[in-house]
């Protein structure tokens, strides 16, 4: 696959700068009024911990118009001489270059994988440009088991509020650990660390220009370290505050983008996971402790509303996607959330089975693809719903319990899924209705 073209800025800024043994990659898009502390951090952290080796912190910027550019420039490390009075050290430096193709994350990060091999860098940490709780220890945290340890990847683990990180704990965190046996508990986390060896390979790949440009880059990076047998750890750096949103506000575009590139990479390493064992805890870095963390406002009714809403609209597709089975579990999810929505519930063996029904109409169905998973939004939103309505009175530890629970009831359906990925449920007919019905609602018919 042909390289994506280097902007100007970034040739010349390489071309100065020569080399590089460790580069720290922002994404950003009209992130202004947080990245400045987000540089500072990186910047700290590559001088206390990292003094030996040359560092360049490079923001890969997605056009924005709130001044993100001039922030990333403009930061300053104010107190970094206390900090850092005894300890001698390279400069490191920054840089803010605008990046070309698919419009999204993963598009950032394949310019900043571009300039890590281009500057030689023997380590690169990404870390999200919306970040309130990022400290100069998470860049030791992140690179220390790259550059000293022998790791190739190294995922972000903190503790989040129960109702962040929906998408991760119902369908990624599962799904994955289910499929390739090794407990990563934030796939989709957004801070991760990653070998030369490693952010090669990435490059190496032909499916750039897929979900993967977009929010899909994460699960994508996590899947192919753990499926392609690299050296993957974790590292505990602590709360993870930033911009979290309502898991019932229109999140649809990344659970699709998400859950897609799942599916798609099912099919890539359906080798690996059919022979799949027992599951595996990742080590785990990092001083391990209680932290205080920020309120996330749910609204429940409203994703039962929506639930309620779309099984109007998509029971067609629903009946097309699910094991008679499944479906039958859904029609009777409908009544009870018609009847007492303070009662609502799903079980979590009929959302596993949801999960896998779908990754398997995804597989047999390329042409409708889109459609399938804008239906998964719906259900989705109700096993949200039904998490946070049996959660509310939990504490964290017993939340994470509730986590564990579904996490080995998707490993006990493995069997259910071997079956059904080659034999599914829906006729070819059924398929052509989908991908009418599909250029009806998008205006291609």
């Amino acid at each position: 696959m042909p390289e994506m073209i280097l902007p100007d800025e970034a040739r010349r800024a390489t071309e100065f700068l020569d080399r590089a043994d460790i580069v720290i990659g922002i994404p950003s898009f009209n992130n202004a009024r947080t990245i400045g502390h987000v540089v500072r951090a990186a910047y700290a952290g590559l001088a206390k911990y990292f003094p030996q080796w040359t560092g360049v912190v490079i923001n890969s910027d997605g056009g924005s118009t709130d001044g993100t550019r001039d922030a990333v420039l403009s930061a300053r490390l104010e107190d970094s001489h206390l900090m850092l009075l005894s300890t001698p050290m390279v400069a490191a430096h920054r840089l803010s270059v605008p990046y070309h193709g698919i419009p999204g994350k993963g598009s950032a990060f394949r310019l900043i994988f571009q300039l890590a091999r281009n500057l030689g860098a023997k380590a690169c940490a990404v870390v999200d440009s919306d970040l309130r709780s990022i400290t100069p220890e998470w860049i030791d945290l992140l690179l220390r088991p790259v550059m000293f340890a022998g790791y190739d990847f190294v995922a972000p683990y903190y503790h989040r509020h129960k109702y962040d990180g929906t998408i991760t704990n119902s369908i990624v965190y599962p799904l994955t650990r289910a499929l390739y046996g090794l407990r990563v508990r934030q796939p989709i986390g957004g801070e991760f660390g990653m070998s030369a060896r490693l952010v090669e390979r990435y490059l190496q790949r032909e499916d750039w220009e897929t979900d993967v440009a977009r929010y899909g880059i994460d699960i994508w990076m996590t899947t192919i370290a753990i499926a392609e047998g690299y050296r993957v750890c974790q590292s505990f750096l602590g709360a993870k505050l930033h911009d979290a949103k309502d898991p019932g506000s229109d999140l649809s575009a990344m659970l699709q983008q998400v859950v897609g590139s799942v599916f798609l990479l099912m099919q890539e390493y359906e080798s690996v996971w059919e022979k799949s064992g027992p599951t595996a805890p990742a080590e785990l870095f990092g001083f391990r402790f209680d932290v205080g963390l920020d309120p996330v406002e749910v609204n429940v009714g409203r994703m039962i509303q929506t639930f309620l809403r779309s099984a109007g609209e998509l029971g067609e597709i629903w009946a097309m996607a699910l094991h008679p089975a499944t479906l039958a579990g859904v029609e009777e999810l409908k009544g009870k959330a018609v009847g007492d929505p303070s009662r609502f519930h799903m079980e979590d063996e009929l959302w596993a089975r949801i999960v896998l029904d779908f990754a398997c109409a995804y597989k047999r169905s390329p042409l409708s693809r889109g459609l399938i998973l804008k239906s998964l939004t719906a259900l989705y939103l109700a096993r949200v719903a039904s998490f946070v309505i049996e959660t509310e009175a939990m504490v964290a530890s017993e939340v994470e319990d509730r986590v564990e629970h579904l996490c080995l009831t998707f490993e006990e359906l493995r069997p259910y899924l071997r079956r059904h990925w080659n034999n599914g449920s829906a006729t070819e007919g059924g398929m052509d209705h989908v991908r009418h019905r599909e250029q009806s609602i998008t205006g291609r018919g």
